[in-house]
Formats: C-alpha cells, sequence, structure tokens
C-alpha cells in the first residue's frame, strides 16, 4: 500500500509541472506576441511623422550607468534605466530609436503605439515587453481612463535627446 501511496504521489507531481510547464510556454508565448503587429501590416513608411506635442507623461530616470567608464568602454553613450508615467489622454511624442534603442516593459495599463512601420494602431498591455530598435519611429497614446506605468531601459547617446 505504501508504495501505491508513494506512486500516486509521484504521478501528482509529474501531472502538476506537466501543467505549469505548458501553462507557462503559453504565457510565453502569448508574451511575446502580445503587442505585436500584424505581419500582413507591416510595412516601411506605414506611418508618417506627427507633430503632437508630448502631454501628461513624467519621465523619470532610476539609474544610469556612464558606457564609456564600464569595460565596454562605448564613447559617449548612457545606460538607462527610467520609468514612465502617462495620464489618461497622455502622448509620449513621435522620436526615433535610430540612435537609441530601448527595451519598454509596460507594469500597468494600456497604451497605444502608432509606430512607422505598421499601418495600425498596436496596443501594449501590462505584461507586455517592446524592443525599439533602430527600425523604429513612433508615438504613443494612453487612450484608456487609468495612468499607465513604462519601465524602460535604454542606450542613450544624444543627452539633449528629451523625446522619451
Amino acid at each position: 500500500m505504501f508504495e501505491c501511496i508513494t506512486s500516486a504521489r509521484s504521478f501528482g507531481r509529474h501531472i502538476v509541472m506537466a501543467g505549469i510547464t505548458a501553462g507557462l510556454t503559453l504565457v510565453g508565448m502569448s508574451a511575446a506576441l502580445a503587442g505585436g503587429c500584424p505581419d500582413d501590416k507591416m510595412k516601411a513608411d506605414a506611418r508618417q511623422p506627427v507633430t503632437h506635442a508630448g502631454k501628461g507623461v513624467t519621465d523619470t530616470v532610476l539609474a544610469a550607468i556612464d558606457l564609456e567608464k564600464e569595460p565596454a568602454g562605448i564613447k559617449e553613450r548612457q545606460l538607462r534605466f527610467r520609468k514612465l508615467t502617462i495620464e489618461p489622454g497622455g502622448i509620449v511624442p513621435w522620436h526615433s530609436h535610430a540612435d537609441r534603442p530601448a527595451i519598454i516593459y509596460i507594469a500597468e495599463g494600456d497604451v497605444v503605439e502608432y509606430a512607422s512601420n505598421c499601418s495600425v494602431p498596436i496596443v501594449h498591455k501590462a505584461g507586455d515587453i517592446r524592443p525599439e530598435t533602430s527600425g523604429t519611429s513612433h508615438w504613443w497614446q494612453n487612450t484608456g481612463s487609468k495612468t499607465v506605468i513604462l519601465f524602460v531601459g535604454d542606450v542613450l547617446h544624444d543627452k539633449t535627446d528629451h523625446n522619451m
């Protein structure tokens, strides 16, 4: 009888682990696919620059590292970690990542991205991660009724760049 109970517990653990693994795989897949431009809507210069002024956005640098002083020795570059808070109706103005790669984590709320290489708006939800590379020019808007919080890691070159 003891052997049977041990086997049942072992089998149960395997079932639980298989369920957890499957769940994590699905979550990982949905996070990877979430907040992206549909393949059939991607094209160069799908959206032209706009002149909306930034509004309702707080950009706080939480930490920064001068990369020239690090072993990588990357001149005139700074690795930053920032928190952006976008109030309802707030706008992050049009900007380019030609010289400033970034990774954005949407911590709270939903926000809409209008990207130069996507003919439709892209909705990002809490938990999404958005890489921003040299091919990315865009603007963002909080079209909802709740504040959006983003955490951003980027490599800054132009210290006068205030386009978030």
